[in-house]
């Protein structure tokens, strides 16, 4: 339940005000590229589909995420509210890496979360693409971590 220690404010069922929170503090999380701190906002026995990959459980998502940002560098990511109801979030997301040759690209995708009633995520389906892009084709030109909040969504970058 949402008094629970290890609850994640805000929770479900979602405002439009409470799930762009959600959403910016997955994006926030996520460009920390931190996988310990990522995987506490999923419950201990989070379903993930990330592209052709099945994962169960925290222990699993942070062997994917160190795997990812070890392959993934100077991975720079934002997120945008796509729709909601309930328990439920839609999103939409492009973030910009490069590989340890200096080949730059920009993942595209598109996420359905589900979340328990202390606004932990229970399930994650993630569905991208990679693109192929040139460093002067680069959008996200913020230092790594946390995007700045006065820097361009999604939708300003015509992405």
């Amino acid at each position: 339940m949402a008094s629970d220690q290890n609850a994640r404010p805000p929770f479900p069922p979602f405002t439009q005000e409470t799930a762009a929170q959600k959403v910016r503090m997955a994006e926030d999380a996520w460009n920390t590229r931190d996988p310990e701190r990522v995987s506490l906002a999923y419950t201990a026995d989070s379903v993930w589909r990330n592209r052709s990959e099945f994962l169960v459980g925290r222990e699993a998502i942070v062997n994917f995420l160190r795997r990812k940002w070890e392959k993934e560098l100077d991975y720079r990511l934002i997120k945008e509210l796509w729709a909601f109801h309930g328990t439920r979030i839609a999103v939409r997301f492009a973030y910009e890496w490069h590989d340890d040759v200096g080949n730059w690209f920009r993942s595209y995708g598109n996420e359905n979360w589900e979340f328990d009633d202390s606004g932990l995520m229970k399930r994650r389906i993630a569905s991208i693409n990679d693109l192929s892009i040139k460093e002067s084709e680069r959008k996200y030109h913020w230092p790594l971590g946390k995007r700045p909040d006065n820097y361009a969504s999604l939708s300003d970058l015509d992405l």
